[in-house]
């Protein structure tokens, strides 16, 4: 699988990033300030880097301007900056794409994907755009679920939670956990959200919602999506 450098001086981030992206089944290695992002670059051949913008020693800016000097490896901008100059000044100095924080951490492994793809540097998988399980089938391209037998109309985020679950069977997420990665790490609503989109996912899902069968509760810990 795909190599991914992160480098980010957020180190809860970082560590958050690792394990996610880990799990999709990449290779990650880490770094925490700019001039470490250069070094590493020049050390390994990355498939992709996700480059904060503001760091220590030189920020992301920079060590992006300084990697294009020898790489041509695709760089997402991670920054809590959201100005249109920001993002401009980004392109310019080489970065291929960019994702403000807080962020969705589906819609950020969407984006290394498609990079990916277009690079030419993930691996070919045909289906990999499918995720099933059980009766259900998530087409995260076209952001559709079928059951089967018809399609289910699904909010953007009751689709995120759900392609979460579903790619991690049997796995429980705590509420915070899921706030954290579907909504964002700097997220500032309440738990109760989370409930109210499993419920409505319930719903539309579930033939009896009051005793589900595909969604999980593990009472006093969190959620799952029952494993086959």
């Amino acid at each position: 699988m795909p190599r991914i450098l992160v480098v980010d001086d957020e180190k809860v981030m970082v560590k958050g990033l690792k394990f996610n992206l880990e799990n999709e089944g990449y290779t990650v290695d880490v770094g925490y300030h700019g001039k470490e992002a250069v070094d590493l670059a020049r050390q390994q051949n990355y498939d992709l880097i996700l480059l904060d913008l503001m760091m220590p020693e030189i920020d992301g800016l920079e060590a992006c301007m300084q990697i294009r000097e020898f790489s041509s490896v695709p760089i997402i901008m991670l920054t809590a900056r959201g100005e249109d100059t920001d993002k401009l000044l980004g392109f310019e100095y080489g970065a291929d794409d960019y994702i403000t924080k807080p962020f969705n951490i589906l819609e950020l492994k969407a984006r290394i994907r498609a990079l990916l793809r277009r690079s030419g540097r993930a691996e070919r998988q045909e289906s990999s755009h499918l995720v099933r399980q059980g009766p259900w089938t998530l087409d995260t391209e076209e952001r559709t679920a079928h059951n089967g037998r018809a399609s289910v109309e699904l909010t953007a985020k009751e689709f995120d939670v759900l392609e979460l679950l579903m790619r991690n069977p049997g796995k429980v997420y705590s509420r915070e956990q899921l706030l954290n990665l579907v909504w964002g790490y700097e997220y500032t609503g309440d738990y109760r959200t989370v409930d109210v989109h499993v419920r409505r996912l319930r719903e539309k899902m579930e033939e009896t919602p009051a005793d589900p069968v595909y969604i999980l509760t593990k009472w006093g810990v969190g959620y799952y999506f029952k494993k086959d």
